[in-house]
């Protein structure tokens, strides 16, 4: 199990534990955290599984694939650190991290 930590645009943090191998989405759907809505299910196909993933952090992840920055473009408030929460998968390497979450997903 890998410790994720969920920031809402507020401030509200939500911890929880996840089972390596998922991605960052279905843990977030599995523990109900406000703000991850995945509306496609995990098909890279919506951006409503938006999140914010610090520099620190993005260097443990592999790279947006070309779908995944197709889908970025239509996010609201998108940033440099903005990801598809649906294409990150949960590895002990992730312990800790922070997905920040837009306040355009309430």
């Amino acid at each position: 199990m890998t410790k994720l930590i969920f920031i809402e645009h507020n401030g509200t943090r939500t911890e929880i534990d996840a089972p390596d191998g998922i991605s960052v989405m279905q843990a977030a759907l599995n523990n109900d955290i406000r703000g991850i809505l995945a509306d496609c299910g995990g098909a890279c196909s919506c951006a409503t599984c938006h999140g914010y993933i610090n520099e620190e952090w993005a260097a443990r992840i592999a790279p947006p694939a070309d779908d995944e920055k197709a889908m970025l473009e239509c996010a609201v408030h998108e940033t440099a650190e903005s990801r598809l929460t649906c294409q990150i998968k949960v590895s002990p390497a992730l312990e800790g991290i922070e997905i920040r979450l837009p306040i355009s997903q309430l």
